[in-house]
């Protein structure tokens, strides 16, 4: 797999190659393509799924402490 992105000053290229066994969870047409949170990312380059029902996800909600 290789991503581009663009990080406001210039270009980074990422690549990773899983091992013989390993699989990254890619679209299979145009219609499964969709943007991915840092988190989602995070997980496809470790090899895992992207959509992980049982994570805990950050609260979009402001709490003053």
């Amino acid at each position: 797999m290789i991503a581009l992105h663009y990080d406001k000053d210039g270009f980074v290229l990422y690549q990773k190659r899983l091992d013989e066994n390993g699989r990254f969870q890619w679209p299979r047409n145009a219609s499964e393509a969709r943007l991915l949170t840092r988190q989602e990312f995070r997980w496809l380059m470790e090899g895992l799924a992207i959509d992980q029902p049982k994570a805990i996800r950050p609260s979009k909600e402001k709490k003053d402490f």
